[in-house]
């Protein structure tokens, strides 16, 4: 009997873009073979050019003796075979002589396995083979030199035209590889002389069998593609010089793949004088539609088998007769033609990289003799452009109301003008020293932490589109929006892998394989392929106290690696505890090194200028007819006042302004000090507020004793026993004249917490598991918003707002 079932309904989430897997061959390991057993060279092991990781690792554990001796020998071609296909009636089917086989020699361009969301592109420049006792398989390691594709570039840089298939070739990544990452044969061309923008899509897409690998690339250009630079360049004539080389190559020069570098021509000019004068203005070369090379002929600045010889400056055809200043002479090299490497090819820049190098040259990561002054925006005014007051109406309340509210980020950040060019020279620093590195910045809520980094950001995002400053990928992780610390491993392995999240969503994957892919592309690809993975990562760790655990491990991985040589990873920790690193294991903390940027609260003066400046803002917006002064100057004055004596906290006194514009509105008379206190009176006057008020003396000392220890540890989770040990504490610090001073007992204070916990003010962990635990290393949590709690605990008498106000 035919039993009916729902149809099942197949998704159409990946048919538009698929995702690269391997091709369908069936590899034995045991095939990988060298076409002639005879090595083409041999030399002494080198450890630094030979081995991977694993290997080095595997050579540590010999013996001396067993160490010398050791030998790599060099072959020119090896080749896979696929595992014999069993014919139906379980016999093996016959092969032919070489069907099967796969080979591989030096020079062949190869598509390799990536993390990335599409294959790898390279071309093999040396195979081995070293005298390690491992499994024959694993005995064979290939080199290769990378090519970039345009999606493997950093996303935050100069943007150019080019092919759907163009491909740029690395001037310097290499990496060893194992033979099982390489997936096929491609085939790269020279190409055509001119890239127009295309219409087209280009898609992902699946490898599902051998014969759908071979794919056709065009390489137009060369790419330092952590500088951002392009050179011209002639794919065909470099592959085959860097082929004559190898007939030359010393001993130690086996294995390295240095002739398959490509020298930058600017490398060789330590003058910098170049050929500036022949652009106009670097207005004319700016980013976007002039990376379509049509301005350079051909023949200009292409590679040949010679080193080119610099341009000659301008100054060589000045007349001697005429005046002129003197000036010092620098010593020259007896020769003009500069010197290259054995087999390297030199290159020159593309007239418009030859502009980025000029006009970096003059920024701030330039030559400290023409340094200029860091382009910071007018720090005196909201510097808000009127796209953000456009949507509303021309009322001068509204636009002011809007310019307050708390979600309205400035352009610039008034009194942070130091703090900005602080971590604005640190993060830049490391992009063009091209290191990793960690910088930690603490601070009180509501000092502009975040948002000062957010202005940077985009201040280097700014440089970066218009190539002053190497480019950089940009990930931000927020410990208040992820479900738990260990989802900050796949945020990151998102923004490095080159996912798209607007178009396929987030990735499907563990914490733990993203753990996993994180370190082995940090680490160099492992010889499993990663592809140059030369451009810079800046991530952004805010709240970082709430992705602290118990164990550390993932701050401890975030800050380590940034250390890891070539890692190019820069991470931002933002935290709103002042001793947190205090708190860290020493592992933790020898990895956080000593880059520390600290943000104190707001001063009286400082919320005065924040406030005026938002005002300010809103009322550039508007006719000059229709601003208006919405606040006295006294008012603003005495919420400064009064918020800095509490907290210091900016949002605090926006949210004081904000609210009494709301209530001033229908009335259309300016705010005076009288209606400012009666708001600061009404917002005093919360739930949260009035549960203190009525809340007996030992309880609001538990409340903040939990307040103390949340700042202390860096985390919400308290330990009862270090709670009801800062309580004890607090009991002489916080009681007044009349107050009881004998401290409680622990049964005492269990009545206390009991009284807290049960009217919901905080929440005291249970369960099975917890009730095993000793009561002292039970946990317990705050149920209320900590700004109120402590702003209405500042508020009992001078007693507590003097003693808290301290700590």
């Amino acid at each position: 009997m035919f039993t009916p079932r729902t149809p099942t309904r197949r998704s159409t989430r990946s048919q538009n873009f698929h995702i690269v897997s391997s091709p369908t061959k069936a590899v034995d390991a045991s095939q990988y073979t060298w076409t002639s057993h005879i090595p083409i060279f041999t030399r002494a092991l080198d450890l630094k050019w030979d081995l991977l990781d694993d290997d080095r690792v595997e050579f540590e554990t010999l013996d001396e003796e067993e160490k010398e001796g050791l030998e790599t020998h060099f072959y020119e071609e090896f080749r896979i075979g696929a595992t014999t296909k069993k014919s139906g009636k379980g016999r093996a089917g016959k092969r032919k002589a070489g069907e099967g086989y796969t080979t591989y020699a030096i020079g062949d361009t190869v598509l390799v396995n990536s993390s990335n969301r599409l294959p790898s592109i390279a071309v093999l420049v040396d195979m081995w083979e070293t005298d390690l006792e491992r499994a024959e398989s694993e005995k064979v390691r290939v080199r290769v030199h990378w090519f970039d594709r345009p999606s493997d570039l950093p996303s935050i840089r100069a943007k150019r035209y080019h092919h759907d298939n163009e491909i740029y070739y690395n001037i310097s990544e290499t990496s060893i590889l194992y033979p099982s990452t390489i997936i096929s044969h491609c085939t790269v061309e020279k190409g055509e002389a001119l890239a127009k923008p295309s219409t087209s899509k280009t898609g992902r897409w699946i490898i599902k069998s051998i014969e759908d690998v071979d794919q056709k690339f065009q390489c137009l250009l060369a790419i330092d593609s952590r500088r951002g630079i392009y050179y011209n360049f002639d794919w065909s004539l470099h592959r085959q010089e860097a082929l004559e080389a190898r007939k030359t190559l010393t001993d130690s020069e086996w294995g390295t793949g240095n002739a398959w570098d490509v020298t930058a021509m600017d490398e060789f000019q330590d003058d910098a004088q170049g050929r500036e004068d022949v652009f106009e203005s670097d207005d004319d070369l700016s980013s976007g539609a002039e990376y379509i090379d049509d301005e350079l002929p051909e023949h200009e600045g292409e590679l040949s088998g010679n080193a080119s010889e610099p341009a000659t400056s301008d100054e060589d055809d000045i007349d001697d007769d005429v005046p002129k200043t003197p000036s010092r002479k620098r010593k020259r090299a007896a020769t003009t033609t500069p010197r290259k490497q054995r087999g390297r090819a030199v290159a020159q820049p593309t007239p418009h990289s030859k502009a980025a190098l000029s006009r970096r040259k003059r920024s701030i990561t330039g030559s400290p003799s023409k340094k200029r002054a860091l382009p910071v925006k007018s720090q005196n005014t909201y510097a808000a452009s009127n796209s953000l007051f456009h949507h509303l109406p021309e009322d001068p309340w509204l636009r002011a109301m809007h310019a307050l509210h708390v979600g309205s980020r400035p352009d610039a950040l008034p009194c942070r003008e130091s703090e900005f060019q602080l971590v604005h020279k640190s993060v830049s620093q490391l992009l063009e020293e091209g290191s990793g590195g960690c910088i930690y910045i603490s601070g009180v809520p509501g000092t502009g932490k975040t948002a000062t980094v957010h202005a940077v950001i985009r201040e280097l995002k700014r440089l970066a589109e218009n190539n002053e400053v190497n480019p950089f990928t940009y990930c931000e992780i927020n410990g208040l929006r992820i479900p738990e610390p260990s989802a900050a491993y796949t945020l990151l392995w998102e923004t490095v892998s080159g996912h798209d999240v607007a178009q396929d969503g987030h990735l499907k994957m563990s914490a733990k394989e993203s753990l996993k892919s994180l370190t082995r592309h940090f680490s160099g690809g492992g010889g499993r392929g990663r592809g140059s993975g030369s451009h810079a990562c800046v991530v952004l760790m805010d709240e970082l106290d709430q992705v602290m655990t118990t164990k550390q491990d993932v701050v401890y991985n975030f800050f380590n690696w940034p250390t890891i040589a070539g890692s190019k990873l820069v991470v931002i920790a933002v935290a709103n505890t002042m001793n947190l690193p205090e708190r860290m294991t020493g592992r933790v903390r020898s990895r956080l090194g000593m880059h520390t940027i600290n943000f104190e609260p707001y001063k009286t003066q400082q919320l005065e200028q924040i406030v005026k400046a938002r005002l300010a803002g809103a009322n550039e917006s508007l006719p000059s007819s229709k601003a208006m002064e919405l606040l006295t100057t006294d008012a603003i004055k005495f919420i400064a006042m009064k918020i800095s004596s509490i907290s210091g906290d900016a949002r605090r006194a926006l949210d004081v302004c904000r609210r009494t514009l709301e209530l001033m509105r229908p009335k259309g008379i300016a705010a005076r000090t009288s209606d400012v206190k009666d708001v600061i009176k009404e917002m005093q006057n919360s739930p949260t507020a009035a549960y203190l008020r009525e809340c007996s003396l030992h309880e609001r000392i538990m409340l903040a004793s939990f307040i103390k220890c949340m700042k202390r540890e860096g985390v919400e989770e308290i330990k009862l026993g270090d709670l009801r040990y800062q309580h004890l504490i607090y009991v002489d610090a916080l009681t007044s004249a009349g107050d009881p001073t004998r401290k409680p007992s622990t049964n005492e204070l269990r009545v206390v917490l009991e009284s807290l916990v049960a009217s919901r003010a905080m929440l005291m962990e249970d369960g099975a598991a917890a009730m095993r635990k000793a009561e002292a290393e039970r946990k317990v949590v705050l149920n209320l918003d900590q700004n109120e709690v402590e702003s209405a605990l500042f508020e009992m008498n001078d007693t507590w707002r003097q003693r808290l106000g301290e700590s």
